[in-house]
């Protein structure tokens, strides 16, 4: 099969998120290749020699063809050889995004985004500058999160066996397996290690929760936590503000923290709903190329808006706040997010297995690139020193929760100008009469 017949099966998502691969589900193996393994291996390189977006400025072009010459002169006997020197070649790219997938990680990768898990409950990353295998954040309601493992917790060893020199495939192979079985984690957080068994599981994951809360003083405050941003997140994410519109919420608190990330189209859609016009986020491509996306005129509420973010908060959660922070549309509240700002295309091979590329670098609509450096919260605050159940999160007995909905009831008050509120009326969205005429609270 000629080369430019395989370019033309691609199956491309745009992502802006960290993959792990560490949710596996049993799927038939996919048809492997009939004829040459160098077909899927020059697949790759063709993909990365394309369109791979190099963030780290050590990717030289003649090195990469040179490559080519070496890898497609060699013979392979099995897929396991191929995909071995895919990953070798993946590399010397230093761009710990750029991952190959056989086909099961694949398959499993595209369940993934559909809202559908299965496994601990963790993504991870591999750090080119320190080697380690870091946790980007546990997922809410899994055995990893439950376990009490934390987003930048350093993954020490699998079953005892060392993580050191391993990549993230491998780890995956470690730590997948059948439901119901157990796997062992040794975790360094700071200074101090120890261990977590977690069981494998199949994780239903519905990707928005919300509630209203009432302040002490009467106010209804619409709650809404995105754990990911996968297919059903925006339509979620607007049911949910639907709702709370028609219980007459003063204002929302959209909570972020944790969440790793998702779909890039899942990002935008879900700042539409809160941002009426304005950029949203830019992406530049290998070659320069700049594409803005901006609100468009159909946002769910103008109410007033906080955010919750922390160290888990990355790459999609990273754009929706970005968003928000720069076009003034509310205030993050929280500690500072973990930094990705790269955009990755998911391809299919000729044999069923995938490849994950940087394809771009996203801008937030004040043109900052928060790549390794995060975004900075409006008001930083620690979370509770001892931890919380999860059925607290989102209530008072949460700190960040409870300082950002403090910050809320600020901006309501500084809108509408108003010194005294009396918790015996009738809540403040009566007493204004925000449905008369359509005059919502409006941080605009």
């Amino acid at each position: 099969m000629k080369i430019r017949k395989l370019l033309k099966r691609k199956f491309i998502i745009l992502f802006a998120t960290t993959f792990s691969g560490l949710f596996l589900n049993n799927f038939a193996e996919a048809t492997v290749l009939n004829n040459s393994y160098k077909e899927v291996i020059d697949h790759v390189w063709q993909i990365v020699y394309r369109d791979f977006l190099d963030s780290s400025g050590k990717f030289q072009k003649s090195n990469w063809i040179n490559l080519r010459k070496d890898v497609l002169s060699k013979t392979y006997s099995d897929s396991n050889e191929a995909y071995d020197a895919i990953r070798d070649m993946l590399s010397k790219l230093d761009d710990s995004y750029t991952r190959f997938l056989e086909p099961k990680e694949f398959n499993q990768m595209r369940i993934d985004t559909s809202g559908e898990l299965t496994g601990v409950g963790i993504q991870i990353v591999k750090d080119k500058e320190s080697d380690d295998l870091i946790i980007i954040s546990p997922i809410e309601g899994t055995p990893a999160f439950d376990a009490g493992i934390k987003a930048r917790d350093k993954i020490l060893s699998i079953n005892e066996i060392s993580t050191e020199g391993m990549n993230i495939e491998e780890a995956v192979k470690l730590i997948r397996g059948q439901r119901g079985t157990k796997v062992k984690l040794e975790i360094l957080r700071g200074s101090k290690s120890f261990f977590k068994i977690l069981s494998r599981e199949k994780i239903e994951i519905k990707s928005v929760s919300s509630k209203v809360n009432q302040t002490k003083n009467g106010l209804l405050i619409g709650y809404v936590r995105i754990k990911q941003f996968n297919a059903n997140a925006s339509q979620e994410t607007r049911d949910a503000i639907k709702d709370l519109e028609t219980k007459k919420v003063a204002g929302y608190v959209l909570d972020l923290r944790s969440n790793p990330g998702g779909l890039l189209e899942s990002s935008i859609d879900i700042s539409r709903h809160f941002i009426n016009k304005g950029v949203i986020v830019s992406t530049v491509s290998k070659d320069g190329l700049k594409e803005t996306k901006r609100g468009n005129g159909q946002a769910l509420t103008k109410k007033p808006l906080v955010v919750l973010v922390n160290e888990g908060s990355a790459s999609a959660s990273e754009i929706v706040s970005g968003a928000i922070k720069d076009n003034k549309r509310g205030k993050l509240v929280g500690k500072k997010t973990f930094g990705k700002g790269l955009v990755q295309s998911m391809r299919t091979l000729v044999d069923g297995s995938g490849l994950t590329v940087t394809v771009a670098k996203y801008l937030t609509p004040n043109g900052t690139d928060i790549n390794k450096s995060g975004i900075i919260p409006d008001i930083e605050v620690k979370m509770n020193i001892n931890p919380i159940l999860q059925k607290e999160i989102g209530t008072r007995k949460d700190k960040q929760y409870r300082a950002g909905e403090k910050e809320l009831v600020n901006i309501i008050k500084r809108n509408y100008q108003i010194s005294e509120f009396n918790p015996n009326t009738t809540n403040l969205n009566a007493l204004l009469k925000i449905n008369k005429e359509n005059k919502v609270f409006s941080l605009n």
